[in-house]
């Protein structure tokens, strides 16, 4: 064992607890049970096969009020996986249950035997047709895919709020439409053809010609059956009115039963079928979409009213005069939208009665923008609207970041106000539509109901389409609550159905907790054919038993979550998922929602449990290690949840009160280490790579592999020993050379002048001088200590660089240029915490600003382009994501190149300073997505602005990236 191996107790939550009923039992400690485990390993492979009891947790919580801890997760490559684990599973009597993203809200994608992980291998977009069409696999985002459309001009029909997170599979498997889809830009209207998986394995392409002779070849019985339901439903003039009925508002409760009308074979049925089947009839392996055109020409405004049902009777005319949107939000809503990210302060103080709406139009060009902004004007003219606090403006507006703001408010919902639920409730989300004509009433009667029993109104919706969405919070571990909910539930149902005719999943999908209800909505007669068609497709019921059907009344009740309290920048979670597409780890060890669902369930179980020790003691590497700290979940999360924050944390308090001190002596005498550090990246040029990598693997497994870090062969040269002259006089500014860039130099091959001889040279030709210091060495923007959790010597660096800095600038007259984005982010807001109250007083006075910005907005403007690069890709960091800077990366970069490509796959490249040295596999998993699209073509050249990550995207992809600095310097040379 290494000298120094953190002992996981150390993170065992140490507050009193009383063991929740919920708890996952001792029995499971051990994971996956035998035979289970070693029959799907040999069938497999080990590498496909998740058995610990980590594993199970971490996978039995989703974004839905529900958890069942599966009996094993399994990640296919292909479908020849999904055909041999849909076999085995008829084989062996056991029930298989489709999970990607993990955003669904109703407990579809959650499974109590074998969970098959749909997502980690299964991403990735064709465009067809320049654009008209996007062959789509499964585990891709709907954001990422809009990213790769939005090139040719297109767009997918479907939007949910959660595209950020939520994937293809899940997508047209609950039908889920969003903000503008309405009932015929859904999937069921945009679908072109699908590939899929029966419950027997046979796979069905329905773009196929010969797809219909196919199956009847391979699936007599199936065909027969459909056929058979057609004409069956078919020769019932009501029942079939009725069916066209029921979908000219949304609705996702129950089958497509419109498929056997609209499907004239059995492949065109089974296509409308597998829409909104939520994966209890096969596996969606792939999906080509019809795609729409994005116009580009956007107005919109934010409308506030004094009441939810004033709001309300305002969307039909909006609807009339053509707007695409119609977003209808609460004071609840508005008000908790305050924790997300941009929306005003302000709104905490709306009344609660406010309402406002939020109308879009789109336009392809001009004339048809300025069109609908006339006819939305007329609107506006008759309605009575309130501006109750100082940033209401009730007007249109084309400014894109003003409407991007108003769209994260209201995509938010769900998040931000569970986010300021009481701590420890479990959270519902519902779902239902009526007749848009009906929006008004149903908005009064839902209110009035909530009231009755005594929750908390929370609603929005997609007014223009008569969809509304409410929240529910209540303690699951109380049985009065849940008998509170149960009550609710029986009366919402009964009031949507019997009172308007409505639909009870109009977006969501039926899931479990309206499974019960189903019946009530949709009558006798057409819920026995929906079972019927269950029998046909699935007869041994093998896909997601208890999903759309169950005969259980209180099934909505079982396996409801509780939401132990756990640490406080972490309690608000509501596991939603919209973190993990962003985070480094999140396809090598665990995501942020995971590790947050893990320590719940440390929080769940009495202290010593066999459960809780077998958690601990991979939460040391799965969750705390291999998290880059990079805080991105932070940006993703509408609340603001900083997981990363979290492990650092954790880091702490692993840390030895000796380790603590050595980290704190290090940044004391950090310039000595600093020119140790040099020292040794120059001898290392001389001593060989191999041997490097041999001595710091055997020093790894000495000490600690979290501390030592690995050789890599991409680590480049050291830096020059001496910075570029530089004179305090006439300087516009301070340059501070980070200190990755006075240890470690260029690239491999790099011809030029170093990135502080390139940012010294650029800005001189600007007429803006910098000035470097001479005492800059032995300084730094403390983020060594920062990331790993040693606060001592965070502290030390912190104090010591703010204190040089307001020294440098003479009290903050003169901005602080800082050449690595992480380092400006270090500076700029990551110090402040531990810094004395002096120095705090001293940091608000500095100036912070990073290269990027220096160079594009007071360097570019008064340089010349001399010669400009063919093509180049970025690598934009995430702490440029933190500080805004992406954009003026961008800007520089295109003024030194033809062609400026972003790619649609860029995201954090995990190295982290030096935890890329750590754990060379974070890195490796981290980027292999945008390096796989990096390396799809050759570029002139690869920028960033960060040394470490391209060193770490150097690793990647085999390409040599600088920093844009230096080619803007190569561009402007005379």
């Amino acid at each position: 064992m290494p000298l120094l191996e953190p002992k996981p107790e150390v993170l065992r939550p140490g507050a009193a607890r009383t063991p929740s009923p919920d708890r996952v039992p001792d029995v499971r400690a051990t994971g996956t049970p035998e035979p289970l485990r070693g029959e799907l390993t040999a069938l497999l492979g080990p590498e496909k096969v998740l058995w610990t009891v980590s594993d199970l947790v971490k996978y039995a919580s989703d974004a839905s009020p529900y958890r069942f801890v599966p009996q094993v997760v399994v990640v296919p490559e292909d479908i020849d996986d999904i055909s041999a684990i849909l076999s085995y599973a008829h084989g062996k009597g056991r029930e298989v249950v489709f999970r990607a993203a993990g955003t669904s809200l109703n407990g579809q994608a959650q499974g109590e035997d074998i969970l098959v992980d749909v997502r980690h291998h299964w991403a990735g977009i064709e465009v067809l047709d320049d654009g008209a069409r996007a062959r789509i696999r499964p585990g891709t985002t709907v954001m990422r895919a809009n990213a790769t459309l939005a090139r040719y001009g297109r767009l997918l029909g479907p939007d949910p709020a959660s595209a950020i997170a939520c994937t293809i599979g899940g997508v047209v498997a609950n039908n889920a439409s969003g903000m503008t889809a309405g009932t015929t830009r859904n999937s069921y209207r945009t679908v072109a053809s699908l590939t899929f998986v029966l419950p027997s394995g046979t796979v069905v392409d329905t773009a196929d010609p010969a797809a219909d002779e196919l199956l009847a070849h391979a699936e007599p019985q199936l065909c027969e059956g459909l056929l058979a339901l057609k004409a069956e439903i078919e020769a019932d003039a009501e029942l079939t009115a009725r069916i066209r009925a029921k979908y000219e508002i949304k609705n996702t409760n129950g089958y497509r039963l419109d498929a056997f009308l609209d499907g004239s074979t059995p492949v065109q049925i089974l296509r409308g079928l597998m829409v909104g089947s939520e994966g209890t009839f096969g596996f969606i392996s792939e999906v080509v979409f019809d795609t729409l055109p994005l116009d580009r020409k956007v107005s919109s405004a934010l409308l506030f009213f004094p009441s939810l049902t004033a709001a309300a009777a305002a969307v039909p005319r909006f609807n009339e005069a053509g707007a695409i949107a119609v977003e209808l939000m609460d004071g609840n809503t508005l008000r908790a939208s305050v924790s997300v990210r941009g929306v005003p302060a302000d709104w905490a103080e709306l009344p609660k009665e406010t309402a406002a709406l939020l109308v879009e139009f789109r336009a392809p060009d001009e004339p048809g923008q300025e069109a609908y902004e006339r006819a939305a004007a007329a609107v506006v003219e008759g309605l009575d609207l309130v501006a109750p606090v100082a940033s209401v403006t009730n007007e249109f507006t084309r400014e894109a970041k003003v409407i991007s703001g108003y769209w994260k408010a209201r995509k938010a919902f769900v998040t931000a106000v569970g986010g300021s639920r009481p701590s420890g409730t479990t959270l519902i989300t519902e779902d239902f539509a009526v007749p848009p004509s009906l929006l008004a009433d149903a908005c009064e009667s839902l209110l009035r109901l909530q009231a009755e029993h005594g929750f908390d109104a929370a609603v929005a919706g997609h007014a223009a389409h008569g969809n509304l969405h409410f929240l529910l919070a209540f303690d699951a571990a109380k049985s009065s609550d849940v008998d509170r909910y149960a009550a609710f539930m029986d009366d919402f149902c009964r009031l949507t159905v019997e009172r308007f005719d409505g639909s009870l999943k109009a977006e969501h999908a039926t899931g479990r907790n309206i499974a019960p209800f189903l019946e009530l909505e949709w009558g006798p007669k057409a819920t026995e054919l929906m079972w019927r068609t269950k029998q046909v497709i699935d007869p041994d019921g093998v896909l997601a038993p208890r999903i759309v059907l169950d005969r259980d009344p209180k099934a909505h009740l079982r396996g409801l979550k509780t939401i132990p309290e756990v640490e406080l920048i972490a309690d608000p979670c509501i596991e939603c998922g919209f973190c993990e597409p962003t985070c480094p780890s999140h396809d090598l060890t665990t995501s942020p929602r995971q590790r947050i669902v893990l320590r719940r369930e440390m929080m769940r179980q009495p202290g010593g449990s066999p459960v809780e020790t077998g958690l601990l003691d991979a939460y040391g590497y799965d969750a705390v290690d291999t998290c880059a700290g990079d805080s991105t979940c932070k940006l993703a999360c509408p609340v603001g949840i900083d997981t990363g924050a979290m492990m650092k944390d954790f880091r702490h308090q692993r840390h030895s009160p000796r380790e603590e001190r050595i980290a704190a002596l290090t940044a004391r005498n950090f310039k000595a280490v600093e020119a140790s550090a040099r020292l040794a990246i120059a001898a290392a040029d001389k001593i060989g790579d191999r041997l490097l990598e041999t001595v710091t693997g055997l020093a790894r497994k000495a000490v600690r592999p979290d501390l030592v870090p690995e050789w890599l062969p991409e680590i480049p040269g050291a830096a020059p020993r001496k910075l570029p002259r530089t004179s305090r006089v006439g300087a516009s500014a301070v340059y501070y050379p980070a200190c990755v860039n006075r240890i470690f130099g260029g690239p491999e091959g790099h011809r030029g002048p170093s990135l502080p001889q390139a940012v010294v040279a650029v800005s001189a030709r600007a007429g803006k001088p910098v000035w470097i210091p001479e005492d800059v060495a032995g300084t730094c923007c403390s983020t060594i200590w920062h990331s790993k959790g040693y606060d001592e010597g965070t502290a030390v660096m912190a104090n010591r660089i703010v204190e040089a800095a307001w020294g440098w600038t003479a009290g903050g007259r003169l901005p602080l240029v800082v050449d690595a984005s992480s380092c400006t982010l270090g500076i700029a807001h990551e110090v402040v915490p531990y810094l004395t109250e002096d120095n705090r007083e001293l940091h608000r006075e500095l100036t912070v600003v990073d290269s990027l910005v220096w160079a594009a907005d007071e360097l570019l403007p008064k340089l010349t382009i001399l010669r400009k690069t063919g093509s180049a890709v970025l690598h934009p960091t995430c702490s440029m994501q933190h500080l805004g800077d992406v954009e003026q990366l961008r800007t520089v970069a295109e003024a030194c190149a033809e062609e400026v490509v972003v790619p649609d796959d860029a995201g954090c490249c995990a190295f982290a300073g030096d935890r890329g040295m750590l754990h060379k596999e974070l890195t490796a998993s981290a980027t292999a997505k945008e390096a796989a699209e990096v390396n799809s073509r050759e570029y002139d050249a690869y920028l960033s602005a960060n040394r470490m990550c391209e060193i770490g995207m150097d690793r990647a992809t085999g390409r040599a990236y600088h920093s844009v600095l230096m080619e803007l310097e190569r561009a402007t040379r005379p």
